[in-house]
């Protein structure tokens, strides 16, 4: 799913490590993120992005909002519930999911992206590597492009974001999601990670896209074993060190259920909510959770923890 000239990653034995470089003063009050017409704030706690899966497939929620109308009552109760952005993705990038033709994702997700917006004003995010599916989306008015290829599968997909000023979440993942869980590798995991995500923002900002509209997800979980995952939550203020705000998608994945005997997605809240708290403390600025009232409880109290100096004696 990259293109040839652009290999995110260099095979070779996994071991931990970080970049001397960085350092792990990060704080995300006060930034803000573009999209479109839209200036999403960081203000002192993360931003929460509710899932929406309109796929029968996906590994959490797969086919249980197929239908578009339970879909957007799905879509309404997340942002009723404190999500800043909705995340609506007709393709499942689980391990081994089969790609999902450009027309089939725009039959599932158009009516959902229209019917939350004609209720409510919403930032609306598109979870998708095409960019037919993403120009549509944008035309009927979502804000940003959720791209877990980078904005690499797709030759196409950097002019849609340029053209229409959308914001994009620029994914590391190792392979494609066929092949990304078939042994992982790294001979150093977040130095590779952070490497190829600059690299990306410094190629698409020459491509004209504004450093205001990005934002950085390492890709939890997209071409990483259980050790690298705990690696990048471990030390996700690398990531942050790149000077943009910093996603991060672990809810109800696999690696949690592997370390806390949980064996369906149901049964992950409790470590999901672990590692978000993680991520908080260590400068991420968006949470894509499945879970949003527990997810924004959490994430509010951590983001109270990371900074104590903002509340006054009670």
């Amino acid at each position: 799913m990259t293109a040839p000239d652009e290999k995110p990653n260099v095979a070779g034995s996994s071991r931990s490590g970080t970049r001397k470089s960085r350092t792990t003063d990060h704080t995300y009050g006060k930034q803000a993120w573009t999209c479109r017409d839209r200036n999403l704030v960081f203000d002192h706690e993360p931003l929460i992005m509710g899932i929406l899966n309109v796929t029968p497939d996906s590994f959490s929620d797969g086919g249980r909002f197929l239908d578009p109308t339970h879909a957007v009552e799905q879509g309404l109760r997340m942002l009723a519930d404190g999500a800043a952005i909705i995340d609506i993705g007709g393709e499942s990038t689980r391990p081994g999911a089969p790609p999902v033709p450009a027309q089939e994702q725009i039959r599932r997700v158009l009516p959902v992206i229209e019917g939350i917006l004609a209720q409510q004003d919403a930032a609306i995010s598109i979870d998708t590597t095409s960019s037919q599916v993403a120009e549509q989306a944008m035309a009927a008015g979502a804000c940003i492009i959720n791209d877990v290829s980078g904005l690499t599968q797709d030759p196409a997909m950097p002019a849609i974001a340029r053209t229409t000023k959308a914001g994009i979440v620029i994914m590391h993942m190792q392979g494609t999601p066929q092949s990304m869980q078939v042994h992982p590798q790294y001979e150093n995991c977040l130095t590779e990670i952070c490497t190829w995500i600059e690299s990306r923002v410094e190629k698409l900002a020459t491509l004209g896209i504004a450093r205001a509209c990005m934002v950085i997800d390492p890709g939890i979980g997209f071409g990483k074993n259980l050790r690298h995952n705990l690696e990048i939550l471990h030390d996700l203020a690398h990531c942050s060190a790149i000077g943009l705000p910093v996603l991060v998608g672990a809810s109800r994945k696999r690696f949690i259920g592997a370390i806390g005997h949980a064996a369906t997605p149901a049964e992950r809240l409790p470590g999901s909510l672990a590692s978000l708290a993680c991520a908080v403390m260590n400068g991420a600025a968006i949470l894509r959770v499945h879970d949003v009232p527990e997810s924004l409880q959490a994430a509010r109290v951590a983001a109270a923890i990371r900074q104590p100096e903002r509340w006054a004696e009670q």
